[in-house]
Formats: C-alpha cells, structure tokens, sequence
C-alpha cells in the first residue's frame, strides 16, 4: 500500500468528502476520488458508503482508519528519529561527575561516544561527589550525570552501566607483610593516601576504617601525585581496580574482602533530553549489554 494514498484516505475521512479534501491536499478533485478507487482495488473492499451526500466509512473503512492513523504516527515517529540523527551533526551533551569516575568509566564512555558520533562535543563537568553531580542536573547544569546509583536518585531516571571494583594499590614492600586477598579489617594497619576533601573518597574511607582515620598518612586532592606517591612507597591507596591498572606501575593490586564494588550508571534531568545526550546514553547502554 503505497503511503500517499493512506494519507489521502485519511485526508477525506477527516475532511467528510473528496471535495474539502483535495482543496486541503491540493490536488484535483478527480484525481483524489481516482486515489481512493485504486486504494479500494487493491484492498478488495469498499471503504465508504456513498449514497449519502457525506462520505461514511463502512465497516471496512473503520477498520483501515484505525490502522491507516497509526501507520502515519508511526512515520511521523520516524522522520523525528531521522531529524534527531541529523542534528547529530553538531551539537554539545555536558556530562557532570566527580573524581571517582573521571577515569573509569568516563573515558571509555567519551572514546565510544566520540567513535560514533565525532562532530558532538562532549563537555565534562566536575563535582563535589553524588550531592554535587544531582544539583548539577536539577539546576540545568548539565543533561547526564555519572554516578554512584548507590546513593539516592529516585527523583532522576538511571542507566545503569556497570560495576566498579575498588582494590588497594600498595608498595611492593608493604605488599610482603599482607595477605591476598586483603581483609578489609587489615586495612586500619596500612598507610594510606587518600582524598579526604572529596565527599565521595571521604564516604568510602569511613565505611571502610571507621571514625578512626589515622590511617590515612596522606590527605592529597590531586589523583596524580597520589600515584606518584604510591609507586615511591610513600603509602597505599584504595581506588578503582581499572585505574589502578592502567595509571599505577610497579606496584601490587590486591582485591579486598570482601570485595568491595559500587554500581556505576548515568542519570538523567528530568523532561525531555536533546538528541546528542539521547545519543550518549544510548552508546552507553550499548557499552554496558556488551560486558
């Protein structure tokens, strides 16, 4: 069924007859009710009761109405995707986090979305931890976030992406006296380099030690000079296990026990989000079902 002659029933169903219907459509009388015919022929049915002086649908016209109508959302629904890919062309989605992320996942996230659609700026945003990330996406401060979906964001809609396991990265010197796996009670014995003025760090040290943080031998805001200062044995530091691999060498990687994970997800200002941030969190929903 060819899509013009759907459109040109609908057309005189709405209008009551071919003559207010070719006008809307403009075209020639003569060469709608020819449109209509040929629909009929095709179909094997009479679609109006024409003894009338107003068109009525016959039980087979009310059938291919209701049909007729969702066929042309549905092309509408269509052309909107076809438009959004096209406004892809060009464009900004602002992603706000905060440090726990800003390598894992959010540099894999950038580099596939950057593969698919290499005209779209990504720009990223950084946070005082989860409160800082959810303000940032109530005051338009941004369209997606990456989170911890641990923490409480009922009122925004959630991706989840993955998870993420947080190991202790330790000098190969205070490595030898530790078991392996590394309890995570043992780590009340270990200096530690942490950044305490990060809500996020912060949270994670005091569930794993307590009220008593005088492990952490070094308070150091800056996740390079933590490194750093990890690979000279200055101390251990607990951190995602895919950062720890890629930025730390030389130095042993224990997991902890239990094994300590956090859910990671992107998650999304309330209302309508444009197509590249629609865009986003689809390409990282596609990363997360590939494993």
């Amino acid at each position: 069924m060819d899509l013009h002659l759907v459109t040109y029933f609908v057309a005189v169903v709405d209008h009551g007859g071919i003559t207010r219907a070719a006008q809307s459509l403009y075209i020639s009388q003569p060469s709608l009710s020819q449109a209509i015919r040929t629909l009929e022929r095709r179909l094997g049915v009479t679609l109006f009761d024409r003894t009338g002086r107003r068109l009525e649908l016959t039980e087979a016209g009310r059938t291919l109405d209701v049909a007729a109508r969702r066929i042309l959302t549905d092309v509408e629904r269509a052309k909107a995707k076809v438009a959004a890919v096209r406004e892809l062309e060009s464009g900004r989605v602002d992603v706000v986090t905060y440090s726990a992320f800003s390598i894992d996942p959010i540099v894999g996230l950038v580099r596939r979305f950057r593969r698919q659609y290499p005209r779209i700026t990504v720009r990223i945003i950084d946070s005082d931890g989860p409160t800082g990330v959810l303000g940032a996406l109530r005051r338009g401060e941004a369209e997606l976030g990456v989170i911890d979906l641990s923490v409480d964001h009922s009122a925004l809609l959630s991706v989840p992406i993955g998870e993420q396991e947080l190991v202790l990265a330790v000098p190969d010197e205070l490595a030898a006296a530790l078991p392996d796996p590394v309890p995570r009670s043992a780590l009340r014995d270990v200096p530690l380099i942490q950044d305490l003025g990060d809500k996020s760090d912060a949270a994670l040290i005091s569930e794993l030690l307590g009220e008593n943080t005088d492990t952490v031998v070094v308070d150091c805001a800056h996740p390079s000079a933590t490194w750093n200062l990890v690979q000279r044995g200055a101390g251990a530091t607990v951190l995602p296990r895919v950062v720890a691999e890629q930025e730390l060498r030389g130095v042993t990687i224990r997991s902890l026990s239990p094994r300590l994970t956090r859910p990671v997800g992107l998650v999304q200002r309330s209302g309508p989000c444009s197509p590249a941030a629609a865009a986003f969190v689809s390409s990282a929903h596609d990363t997360s079902a590939r494993g």
